[in-house]
């Protein structure tokens, strides 16, 4: 017997994400420990050919065709609106995801609750660990070491490798300071109590900034390397890697300047726009000087 009260409601936010959508969709359990997983789609590029293959291969899907490109938190809000799940999950349309991974993070957060979000962990294409899955609040430090390659000389140095947390087990569970967007599994009434993404982070940032508001509520942010999914990172954000790679150093400085310069200080909010900044260009010149390969993003 199927509970038809969704445990589960994952939402995803597509953009020009045709390609990618298919296999994520078709990754994704109908049923979750005897009762119904609900997803939601909000398709930021109606048009690409995404919502036709939806409601083609997947009609069981809840389609949703925003008018404009949203931004993601603004997407996902939306998609979270209609929602009936006991938990949510966030998932990015280039994940593979499984369903031992989803019963293991869903059955967590159901039973601890003091966890405010929950992320597995994030295997990429080739193999190698998306960095970006487990990661501590970044300072000025962790700017400077990732920019001028610091981080990645020590990766197993917490000192210098501190933000992406190199240093620690990639297989154990600890509780991090943040985890990626492309993956956050909360429980519904958690995520009501601390408020849902912030509209005013377009793209990048706002999952940096609804973990700071989780902890800072009290609920902890936990990284479970037990289980793992797939990110094909940067397929769905238009194919142009080294833009969002400078892009999230931006992010990270928003987010930086919204919770540590509350009162706003012009000299507070100069100091963060100048180190992010020189951050920024240090790793550009890195990347350039290195034969144009790609700036790494975090």
């Amino acid at each position: 017997m199927i509970t038809t009260e969704p445990i589960l409601s994952v939402v995803i936010v597509a953009y020009k994400s045709r390609d990618e959508i298919g296999p994520c969709l078709a990754s994704l359990p109908r049923v979750l420990d005897g009762c119904a997983v609900e997803v939601i789609v909000v398709d930021n590029s109606p048009g690409d050919g995404a919502g036709e293959l939806i409601r083609t291969q997947f009609p069981w899907v809840d389609y949703v065709a925003a008018e404009k490109n949203l931004g993601f938190g603004r997407a996902n809000n939306l998609g979270y609106a209609s929602s009936h799940g006991e938990c949510v999950l966030f998932l990015n349309p280039d994940t593979i995801c499984n369903e031992a991974a989803l019963a293991h993070c869903v059955a967590r957060v159901r039973a601890e609750r003091e966890i405010g979000l929950i992320s597995p962990k994030l295997v990429l294409a080739d193999g190698e660990m998306d960095l970006a899955c487990r990661r501590s609040i970044p300072t000025l430090w962790d700017g400077f070491c990732r920019a001028s390659g610091l981080a990645g000389a020590f990766p197993r140095n917490g000192f210098f490798a501190g933000y992406n947390l190199t240093h620690l087990p990639a297989d154990g569970t600890y509780e991090v300071g943040a985890i990626n967007g492309a993956f956050m599994l909360a429980r519904c009434e958690v995520l009501e109590r601390v408020g849902r993404f912030d509209e005013n982070f377009f793209m990048y940032g706002d999952d940096l900034d609804l973990c700071i508001r989780m902890a800072r509520a009290g609920y902890k942010i936990i990284y479970d390397g037990r289980v793992q999914i797939t990110h094909l990172k940067g397929v769905s954000v238009a194919k142009d890697y080294d833009a969002m790679a400078l892009a999230i150093f931006d992010a990270n400085r928003d987010v930086y300047l919204k919770h540590f310069n509350p009162r706003g200080s012009r000299l507070v909010n100069l100091k963060y726009r100048i180190a992010f900044g020189l951050w920024k260009r240090v790793a550009l010149l890195r990347a350039r000087l290195r034969g144009h390969r790609r700036v790494r993003p975090v």
